[in-house]
């Protein structure tokens, strides 16, 4: 087991540097011309932030992210500066114990409003509304698919991103009507061949890469990858080793945190409950395993 005493970073304080943007998970900072992004240990569920932070958790975000990146180097250009703190503007050496492994210098990019999502599996959103209509975002499939089968062939299924609540699905016209037929295409065709060429290594290393989403922006007229890529928090990751589809998967993820929360019965409103220490360490140690299993390395 995991030890929890590891530090949980659940904010971070960088006093002097300017604060850009504070997600769910992640705090992002200006710096000059560039952007500083630190993964915390925050965990959400539910679209509620827990007030329980999840060890090494943030670590694992920016790790894995940085791995994939490089992975992905020849396939397309990304954000992606620099994660050595020691290479960082000087005005940040003063919170290296902050940054140490959680952060990555990045390009400012003007990011599109669209969440490119990839889907090699019937699952999650989509199989709700194949039950409905036989369709995922209005992409027709072969009738009798059951929960967590795999898909003739990946599909696109763009949403729009929500600053609070959930992302809405969305169709490939509507995404056209949004952001313009060339730029949608080249956002379907990159997304579908990130996700196949990510999700044949990740089978090899015994994980299915389920679905997952991307986010792209453009740095000086340049089309680039940005955000995080193909972590457990942007992604649906099953061991392939227990897959069996006809039902719900055992997951890389949340799993442990969800099935907790259902359990207590929360109401799903503000506040949200802490986790007890047995649970977030638990969801670590699926975190860990996703990285040690995919990088061959351990953290």
């Amino acid at each position: 087991m995991h030890s929890i005493q590891n530090p949980v970073l659940l904010t971070t304080d960088l006093p002097g540097i300017e604060l850009h943007a504070h997600g769910k998970v992640r705090d992002v900072y200006r710096v000059g011309e560039q952007l500083l992004i630190v993964a915390t240990d925050r965990i959400s569920a539910f679209d509620y932030i827990l007030p329980t932070g999840i060890p090494d958790k943030g670590k694992v975000l920016t790790q894995l992210s940085i791995f994939w990146f490089d992975f992905l180097r020849d396939l397309t250009p990304t954000h992606f500066l620099t994660a050595q703190v020691g290479e960082y503007p000087a005005a940040l050496a003063a919170f290296r114990d902050q940054l140490g492994g959680r952060s990555m210098l990045v390009k400012r990019a003007s990011m599109i409003d669209i969440e490119c999502v990839a889907r090699g599996y019937l699952s999650g959103s989509g199989w709700k509304e194949y039950k409905q209509h036989g369709t995922v975002c209005g992409i027709s499939l072969p009738a009798g698919l059951r929960e967590s089968d795999k898909l003739p062939e990946p599909i696109f299924t763009p949403s729009t991103k929500a600053q609070a609540g959930h992302d809405e699905n969305i169709s490939f016209a509507q995404t056209v009507a949004l952001i313009g037929e060339d730029l949608a295409k080249r956002l379907r065709d990159l997304t579908l061949e990130i996700y196949s060429r990510a999700a044949r290594y990740a089978e090899s290393r015994g994980i299915v890469i389920a679905d997952t989403k991307f986010e792209f922006g453009f740095v000086d007229g340049t089309l680039v990858l940005g955000d995080e890529v193909l972590t457990p928090d942007s992604s649906r990751f099953w061991p392939a080793d227990t897959y069996r589809a006809g039902g719900a998967q055992f997951s890389f993820d949340k799993q442990f945190v969800r099935d907790y929360l259902e359990s207590i019965h929360w109401n799903k409103q503000p506040p949200a409950p802490p986790l007890p220490q047995e649970v977030a360490a638990k969801t670590s140690e699926k975190y860990l395993q996703a990285y040690q299993a995919l990088t061959g390395h351990q953290l």
